[in-house]
């Protein structure tokens, strides 16, 4: 089967094209021929070596395919079926535990990078009904993300404000899923053109954070004075404070990216004084990726998708990740 691995050091000149060979499913596996995958800043920072990985790894955390071979003692799907992966296969439900994240796929094992993947069923749930497998392929690290930051963690209710940064895949879906909620959006970004598209996307305001340095106190001005109930943050160190003077007292802050770096001052004082909480989020687990497919399927919510590449041009498609022209999610077809 064809695959791509990325060689030390890293960096996409060091994704390469290779044959192995295809694997066997044992008891309690399933093969999946692999139809889509999507870009995620996780899988950039693994093929740019931020995350160390064994030499040779296949990278992408996302894949969906059709199954084609059960193993012994699988009940949960047969031949046929369709799937989507799981990005922590080993975290079911409840509380997510340490030993979750040596599990990754594309980090602390192979990915989907790959014509034929064989993994444990539990590793895999239903795709969304009438979802193409590029759709479904964008759902396991962003749409997870975003909904366990707004719904899982924030517990939104209708009415309720949401802050939104960016055009990223997490961003987008964090969008969606608050507008399915019956919940008021802001979203921002540096491009006003991108800020049009989040309009028509739903968001209820807009803010160019370039043109409005301050835009926490510009995004509290929006909800009267009253603030925000969640904020999806994904920037980090330069962005928490604006995020802070956003929320209204008791608010939600879902950190879930580090894009302006992973270390910086925070406002502490803001933080506590506002008994605002902030939640690291990284992504979730089978049981909430079932029910966010249920309400994707609910709500008819479909994914905002970029461009997508062939695995042969695997390379290309990070470089086009790491020009930040994209709006929602890179796909990979396989």
């Amino acid at each position: 089967m064809k695959v791509a691995a990325v060689k030390k050091p890293g960096g996409p000149g060091n994704l390469v094209l290779e044959d192995r060979e295809k694997p066997t499913p044992g008891p309690g596996e399933i093969l999946v021929r692999i139809r889509a995958s999507s870009l995620n800043y996780h899988d950039f920072a693994v093929i740019m070596g931020g995350i160390p990985t064994d030499d040779g790894r296949i990278p992408m955390s996302d894949g969906a395919g059709d199954v084609v071979a059960v193993g012994e003692g699988v009940t949960r799907f047969k031949e046929g079926d369709k799937v989507v992966s799981l990005f922590f296969p080993n975290w079911q439900s409840g509380e997510i535990e340490a030993a979750g994240f040596g599990a990754v796929p594309g980090d602390g094992t192979d990915g989907f990078a790959a014509e034929y993947v064989a993994a444990a069923e539990t590793a895999f749930t239903r795709i969304p009904e009438g979802y193409s497998y590029e759709q479904a392929a964008t759902l396991p690290c962003a749409a997870l993300t975003a909904w366990r930051a707004v719904m899982v963690e924030a517990k939104v209710k209708p009415g309720d404000w949401v802050l939104t940064q960016g055009t990223g895949g997490v961003s987008i879906f964090a969008l969606q899923f608050a507008k399915a909620a019956g919940c008021r959006v802001i979203s921002t970004s540096s491009s006003n053109e991108k800020l049009e598209r989040l309009k028509a996307l739903g968001a209820d305001h807009v803010i160019n954070y370039k043109e409005t340095p301050e835009w926490g106190k510009k995004a509290k001005a929006l909800t009267g004075g009253r603030g925000v109930d969640e904020v999806v943050e994904i920037g980090g160190p330069e962005t928490l404070a604006q995020s802070i003077a956003a929320c209204r007292p008791a608010g939600h802050i879902s950190l879930i990216g580090v894009l302006t770096g992973v270390s910086g001052e925070v406002p502490t004082a803001a933080l506590f004084s506002m008994n605002i909480t902030l939640s690291g989020i990284t992504v979730g687990s089978r049981r909430h990726q079932e029910d966010m497919i249920a309400a994707i399927e609910a709500n008819d919510i479909q994914p905002v998708m970029d461009k997508t590449f062939p695995l042969d041009e695997i390379a290309s498609a990070f470089v086009h990740q790491a020009s930040q022209k994209h709006f929602g999610k890179i796909i990979l077809s396989v």
